[in-house]
């Protein structure tokens, strides 16, 4: 399995880093792989800030508030559109909110690392066709995989 993931750096607010960067990489391919994904895969991820990700939801969820992450998934019940370039599976894009992550790190008391890491593994579970809006039960399950994933990159809760 292959991971592509194409990261569009849409803001000024913060520096995204080569590091960052190669940690959004690995949280995604770490996600697909501990969901036992088989094939190649593709995923863009647009990081903005917290004026833009507000925009995106208000014009696709009709909720006029800046988010942390916002996920697109192209695939439904476990079926996804094929590149025909690459023959590899289009997962769907995500929009994570550098400010808001940065928020939310400096709250949590942890590093930007661990909260883009948990946003972008939260993201891809999504894209993957996991929900939390529907129940107590569903948010359970995703949130007991989220952490999962996050002591396999080594981020897990101090």
């Amino acid at each position: 399995m292959s991971v592509k993931v194409a990261i569009y750096d849409k803001q000024k607010k913060m520096k995204i880093t080569a590091d960052l960067r190669r940690l959004i990489r690995k949280a995604c391919a770490a996600t697909l792989k501990a969901e036992g994904f088989k094939g190649d895969a593709e995923i863009d991820v647009s990081i903005v800030d917290d004026d833009v990700i507000r925009e995106i939801n208000r014009e696709c969820r009709n909720i006029d508030s800046a988010t942390d992450v916002l996920s697109f998934p192209l695939g439904d019940g476990g079926v996804y559109d094929v590149d025909p370039a690459t023959g590899a599976y289009m997962l769907g894009d995500m929009v994570l909110s550098a400010e808001h992550a940065a928020v939310q790190a400096q709250l949590y008391g942890h590093g930007i690392e661990r909260e883009t890491a948990y946003l972008t593994v939260h993201s891809v579970l999504h894209l993957l066709g996991y929900d939390h809006v529907h129940g107590d039960a569903e948010k359970a399950v995703m949130r007991e995989k989220e952490e999962q994933i996050m002591k396999i990159l080594n981020l897990e809760r101090d």
